[in-house]
């Protein structure tokens, strides 16, 4: 039997890289492409006369990743620690701009998506009887970004990916 690969959003940038306690049990590629409709111009049928603009980004959604702490009862508010920095990773009071931490998100040999995270929410779904809580669900949106390892099939991995990524910008 061979041995589980756990998930994870490898840091590219020098940040921490997050890994998965449990795999998720799917993943959401999502794309589309930039319109613009011209006002006055109509095509033969009256609809507005439309221009291709550019494709959007792959956006990944992966629900339900599922942190539990219960058998040793420490709290699982830890595991959530990676996810907030990497969406509050704005230092406060030096007003600059900085760019988020970005990752690869990986699976075993797979690379899918070289990215940053655009959302993170969370559900406490389990406490001990004092309070603590020791489960969650996370549910994250990753947005692609620069040169991704994914091809134009909304993010598909592509075999070997992961020799070809070097783990640099």
């Amino acid at each position: 039997m061979s041995q589980l690969v756990k998930a994870q959003l490898i840091s590219t940038d020098g940040g921490g890289t997050i890994d998965f306690m449990f795999n998720p049990n799917q993943l959401a590629f999502s794309q589309q492409i930039n319109l613009t409709k011209s006002s006055g111009a109509r095509t033969g049928r009256g609809l507005p006369k439309v221009n291709f603009a550019y494709p959007e980004p792959v956006t990944l959604s992966i629900n339900d990743i599922i942190f539990d702490t219960y058998e040793t009862g420490e709290s699982v508010l830890r595991h959530l620690k990676p996810f907030e920095k990497a969406v509050n990773f704005a230092e406060s009071g030096e007003g600059k701009e900085k760019r988020p931490p970005t990752y690869v998100f990986t699976w075993g040999s797979q690379e899918y998506i070289r990215c940053f995270v655009t959302k993170v929410d969370y559900n406490l779904t389990m406490f001990l009887p004092d309070g603590t809580p020791v489960r969650v669900s996370v549910n994250l949106t990753l947005e692609e970004i620069d040169e991704s390892v994914s091809q134009p099939g909304m993010g598909t991995p592509q075999p070997g990916a992961s020799q070809r990524h070097t783990g640099g910008r």
